[in-house]
């Protein structure tokens, strides 16, 4: 019951800030205050709720425009729910693992650890990646094995080492917190459902972008004093044949979207890309990750075996 108490207490705060400041703002109070009425009646509306204004996502110069499915076009409303749900552990078995346990904003939603510990103190299998800049990658998880944002916020939630719940738990238990509902309805007019989590911790992620470093502002913002001397050393260095890391890592996300195998190991305990393919010649192959904030987002590896 006390986590039922401020779950609700606080979306009801969150619905009241997305009203405030608003040309339509009444009309979406006025909605809430309806659908809260026919909640404590037992009845169900039949409208839809209207949407929030459309998200301003800011693309940062030098980016392609992103791709954003038709059915969840980034929403005021939906990025809110989006990221309520992306931080709250209520999606986990027993209370304790959100999304952002491991996936830290200090750390571009990274992990400082090699592993990380889910429900009941058990490790995951692999380093928990950065989550920047995912509204335009082609594949997800270290070995491509799902192809839409969407999708891949299934696989932490069922993960036995994760969350270890399942949807249909996780969507009966936010069924009984009424600010859920709420936000559901405004959202994605209709009630709460996989549809609904998945579409809105995707829509929230994909607004995390990170594309204004120094190098941005120097390569695509025309500012020529935004890398020091050294710096620019540094990246003709990074571009240079002699070194080849623009091989694998270039283009406005320093990353090729593909797959490689560096040659760092022999013995594959993680098999990578080939446990979703089945293809041998996969073997030892992961994602290759993106090198933005790369400072603060080790240990690296897809075991974090590099520190």
């Amino acid at each position: 019951m006390k986590n039922k108490i401020f779950h609700s207490r606080r979306l009801r705060q969150v619905i009241s800030l997305w009203t405030q400041n608003r040309v339509w703002g009444r009309l979406v109070q006025s909605s809430v205050f309806l659908l809260l009425a026919l909640l404590t009646s037992g009845c169900e509306p039949e409208q839809l709720y209207p949407q929030s204004l459309d998200y301003d996502l800011e693309i940062p110069k030098g980016f392609p425009p992103m791709i954003i499915p038709d059915d969840n076009a980034l929403t005021s409303s939906r990025v809110e729910l989006g990221k309520l749900l992306f931080h709250d552990p209520v999606l986990s078995r027993d209370y304790t693992i959100s999304c952002e346990s491991c996936h830290h904003q200090v750390n571009s939603f990274a992990e400082p650890r090699a592993l990380s510990s889910g429900v009941g103190g058990r490790n995951g299998f692999r380093n928990a990646q950065a989550l920047i800049n995912l509204g335009w990658n082609h594949t997800f998880f270290r070995d491509g094995g799902v192809r839409t944002l969407e999708l891949q916020v299934l696989a932490p939630i069922a993960d036995h080492n994760e969350m270890d719940f399942t949807l249909r738990e996780a969507v009966e238990r936010l069924k009984d917190i009424p600010g859920y509902v709420q936000l559901a309805r405004l959202a994605y007019g209709r009630p709460m459902d996989p549809f609904v989590i998945t579409r809105a911790i995707a829509a929230y992620e994909r607004t995390l972008i990170s594309g204004n470093s120094p190098y941005d502002q120097y390569a695509f913002q025309g500012d020529s004093s935004a890398l020091s001397p050294a710096e620019k050393r540094g990246m003709n260095l990074f571009y240079s044949p002699a070194t080849s890391c623009s091989e694998c890592h270039s283009g406005f996300n320093f990353t090729k979207f593909d797959f490689e195998n560096n040659g760092l190991y022999t013995i594959f305990a993680d098999t990578g890309r080939a446990r979703v393919t089945l293809n041998p010649l996969d073997r030892g192959f992961f994602n290759v990750p993106t090198l933005r904030n790369i400072e603060v987002t080790g240990p690296y590896m897809h075991d974090g075996s590099v520190t």
